[in-house]
């Protein structure tokens, strides 16, 4: 089992920045990547970001490409996003995730098997 939990989110105007957090916790040796989705009310779960455990791999969905920075810290198991020019269209509860596989589509939500509660972003204009 592997745990994960958010935080780093909150109120932020247009233009601001924010640096959300996903330690990890468990048998964090058997994770391979790691991931950023977010959800806004009536949408569907989207891709942001992901990373593969070693580093060497990073994928970015285009609407964050330049202004996101997911990376992660091994020594303390822990995942980052950092978030910079922020727009209220990027409003949405942020979940992190965790996959035990390197192969797959890294954007598809089903690839991954552990999932943390979330931590809301909201932009005000």
């Amino acid at each position: 089992q592997v745990q994960l939990v958010e935080s780093g989110g909150g109120l932020v105007q247009a233009g601001g920045s924010l640096r959300l957090s996903c330690p990890a916790s468990g048998r964090t040796s058997r994770i391979k990547a790691m991931a950023w989705f977010r959800q806004a009310p009536g949408k569907e779960r989207e891709f942001v970001a992901a990373i593969t455990w070693s580093g060497s791999l990073t994928y970015y969905a285009d609407s964050v490409k330049g202004r996101f920075t997911i990376s992660r810290d091994n020594a303390k198991n822990t995942l980052y996003l950092q978030m910079n020019s922020l727009k209220p269209a990027d409003t949405a509860l942020y979940c992190c995730a965790a996959d035990l596989d390197y192969y797959g589509d890294y954007t598809n939500p089903g690839k991954y098997d552990y999932w943390g509660q979330g931590t809301q972003v909201t932009v005000s204009s």
